[in-house]
């Protein structure tokens, strides 16, 4: 592992969390997407407590991504491929 301080900023940014469930192509995509949903949505929620952000622009931006993951999650179950 490469120890450098721009690969430990990032790890502790962007931490990713094994998938343990069943496995399957679908699943796996969908867990993927909802960290990193998690993920934006704790930073928008720090920007807002902090002050930087106001709350409507922070709620808008909470919208936008949850449509986009349910435009994932639609993606991926209409998805006869899998």
């Amino acid at each position: 592992m490469d120890n450098t301080p721009a690969n430990i900023k990032d790890h502790f940014l962007y931490p990713i969390s094994p998938y343990h469930g069943a496995l399957s192509k679908d699943k796996v995509i969908f867990n993927a997407k909802l960290q990193e949903f998690a993920q934006k949505v704790g930073f928008i929620a720090n920007l807002y407590t902090g002050g930087k952000l106001p709350s409507e622009e922070a709620y808008g931006r909470v919208e936008s991504l949850w449509r986009e993951l349910e435009l994932m999650k639609a993606i991926i179950t209409d998805d006869p491929s899998t």
